[in-house]
């Protein structure tokens, strides 16, 4: 959904006009990077999947590179991931591509694991899309650092617990570019409805919810005037919020660049 750059003339026949509707309705979906792991709260050994595709409707996977820079901020400390990454493959309802895991031991306290991933050619739009991408976990219930502020390019800085949202609850995080805030930012919003199966590399075939209608699947918001973004998860799961071209960086190998920032979050309900 970041923009479409086809118009049809008015000498096209219908059947073709027909034809490059559905070709930019395909174009329109929104890409996000993943980095998933099944509860956000935990502690002890997680498996994350890192994968670039379209989760709200188990679309297109696009073929990651090796990413810039994997690494997770434990109460302030820094430790580099990049070595923990391992290829493999994804599978989604349309293609399989290359993807990574990972597999990292946890403690007591908040757990931010950011990618930066290399740059990624849209062919259909022409561009580069990079997506630097934040999670965060707990496992003993102990917050340290969840609402700092890392340094990145572009990034969301929550101000409410990413992992610990009830249905309902209200999510607000600060976008910042090179630390200073963006207003007025136009924000993609998708629910993970097709689960991830993390022992076979591939999203589930069902979907959790039936959207009522394509505007649903892609939801858009926009920052304010401070650079706040307020959102309300209706239901549980996972939810991504990328900010499109957000960071500084414009250009990639003389080609336009939209630097986004994602964060993901987890609404849990209660048993």
């Amino acid at each position: 959904m970041r923009r479409l750059t086809l118009f049809p003339s008015l000498a096209i026949l219908p059947l073709m006009a027909l034809a490059l509707i559905f070709t930019m309705s395909s174009a329109a979906q929104a890409h996000f990077q993943m980095v998933y792991t099944p509860d956000m709260l935990k502690m002890g050994t997680m498996d994350f999947k890192i994968v670039f595709s379209h989760p709200a409707e188990s679309g297109h996977v696009m073929t990651m590179q090796k990413p810039e820079a994997f690494y997770v901020i434990h109460k302030g400390k820094k430790k580099d991931l990049l070595d923990t990454l391992k290829p493999i493959k994804w599978t989604s309802s349309t293609n399989s591509a290359e993807a990574f895991e990972s597999t990292v031991k946890t403690r007591g306290g908040d757990y931010e694991f950011i990618l930066v991933p290399a740059p990624y050619y849209e062919k259909s739009e022409d561009i580069y899309i990079q997506q630097i991408t934040k999670v965060i976990t707990n496992g003993d219930g102990v917050p340290s650092d969840w609402n700092e502020a890392d340094g990145l390019k572009t990034e969301w800085v929550p101000y409410d617990r990413p992992y610990a949202l009830y249905p309902g609850m209200t999510f607000r995080a600060l976008l910042l570019s090179n630390g200073k805030p963006v207003a007025n930012s136009e924000v993609e919003i998708e629910y993970m409805n097709y689960t991830p199966d993390m022992k076979n590399n591939k999203f589930a075939e069902k979907e959790n919810i039936t959207p009522p209608s394509d505007h649903f699947i892609t939801m858009v918001h926009f920052t304010d005037a401070n650079g706040v973004l307020t959102f309300t998860p209706p239901f549980a799961g996972w939810w991504g919020f990328c900010a499109l071209g957000s960071g500084p960086d414009k250009t990639f190998k003389g080609k336009e660049l939209s630097q986004d920032a994602v964060i993901w979050i987890q609404a849990t309900s209660p048993k």
